[in-house]
């Protein structure tokens, strides 16, 4: 015969599960209410893993000086960082997790634009912040402004504007520019800008511009070295908007057959990280650099640089954890201006509110509700053999290892 449980030992079983249920919530609750949780998704490992190791410890670096100094309102900052891969699925994957299972308040530095193309409609969606992502698509600037989307750097398209008018300017003629892409989204986003720039300029025809491309995480530049060396005229500069190993690739293979073109790259590549993977042959070889140069005189350095150190004195200053750094104090200093409790739509508030601050750069930043880029200037950096150094259009008329022994 079936022994039955007596309804009331039923009745205060259920009651203790409930009631320990509750305690580990409120417990759960209780802790993630003393810290502030940030995400980021990027590249950690493959062909991009430099990037977005680089930019996770620029923004370590400013965390670990906040939290050291107290956090926030008493919260300490709790960065979770998700590998992608620079791959958009792995991407949009990791930024629901975030979002759903770590429960972040804001997501920051993510790298790419191809990834960016997933990621921003969830952040869109969830109404979660996607703040200071290293790229400069189009993709992270919608017009009008959108709520859920804040940017540090300038767009591909100013990029490319400053490239495009600065080739003019010294001279170069549009049948003398050839491109090299990645093809995707990042690609797009760079050749389109530059084609818009020559639009801009008064030049309608830029159909027959030579346009060498490879696939996202290859080396496989080949093909678009072959479309260079093929082409009917022969380009002085290659506009560049690559990875940093395939861009080196394509300049070292370029170079042994066409060793006076100039390379022009926009800021993804990175130029400490196109540098090592140049080794010692990196002459003609220039940079748009979306952060001071590091032997620059501005604070912002000096204080970037005392703050890694801090987090590993092993560690070496370069721009792209520069850019991380700054992402991070920016950050902090919408946080620090929320007056009420931090929440999503409170951090955004205090963004938006940040108008006209000094981050130790030689320019004021501003956001609004509309202006949601911090700023829209540009430093050229020029590669030689063994150093590197500022850059500026007219310089091309010599080779950077001429440029270097004149400023010395």
């Amino acid at each position: 015969m079936m022994r039955l449980n007596n309804p009331k030992t039923v009745i205060n079983q259920a009651a203790k599960v409930f009631f320990l249920l509750t305690l580990s919530c409120f417990s759960q609750s209780t802790l993630s209410d003393d810290k502030i949780k940030v995400g980021m998704s990027a590249a950690l490992t493959g062909p991009s893993s430099a990037l977005g190791r680089e930019m996770q410890l620029g923004i370590k670096s400013y965390f670990k000086f906040v939290n050291d100094n107290g956090g926030v309102q008493g919260k300490l900052l709790e960065f979770i960082v998700r590998d992608d891969g620079y791959e958009p699925e792995r991407a949009g994957s990791n930024m629901r997790a975030l979002i759903d299972n770590d429960g972040v308040l804001a997501v920051l530095g993510n790298v790419g634009t191809p990834t960016a193309i997933v990621t921003v409609p969830i952040a869109q969606e969830s109404k979660t912040l996607l703040f200071g992502a290293f790229s400069g698509g189009g993709v992270l600037r919608p017009i009008p402004a959108s709520r859920y989307i804040i940017n540090y750097r300038p767009s591909y398209a100013e990029e490319m504007s400053e490239i495009v008018n600065g080739l003019l300017s010294v001279g170069i003629k549009p049948e003398e520019v050839a491109f090299f892409t990645q093809r995707d989204g990042y690609g797009h986003a760079a050749y389109s800008g530059a084609i818009n720039a020559f639009h801009l300029a008064g030049i309608a025809d830029t159909e027959g511009l030579i346009h060498g491309q490879y696939t996202r995480n290859t080396l496989n530049v080949e093909d678009a070295v072959a479309d260079i060396l093929d082409a009917s005229l022969t380009p002085k500069v290659i506009i560049m908007a690559g990875g940093y190993a395939p861009s080196a690739k394509f300049i070292n293979l370029l170079q042994q057959e066409l060793p006076e073109i100039w390379f022009i790259n926009v800021s993804f590549v990175g130029s400490h990280l196109l540098k090592q993977a140049l080794g010692t042959k990196s002459n003609h070889v220039v940079v748009v650099k979306t952060v001071p140069n590091l032997d620059s005189s501005l604070p912002i350095v000096s204080e970037y640089e005392r703050r890694l150190t801090a987090l590993d004195d092993s560690l070496l200053p370069n721009g792209i954890s520069l850019e991380g750094y700054i992402v991070a104090k920016i950050f902090h200093l919408g946080l620090l201006s929320i007056k009420g409790d931090i929440n999503k739509e409170s951090i955004i508030d205090g963004l938006e509110s940040l108008r006209n601050i000094d981050i130790g750069v030689d320019f004021l930043i501003y956001y609004d509700e509309q202006e949601h880029q911090a700023i829209h200037k540009l430093w050229l950096t020029c590669l030689s053999d063994a150093n590197v150094s500022a850059f500026h259009w007219p310089m091309m008329n010599d080779g950077c290892e001429q440029i270097i022994r004149d400023e010395g």
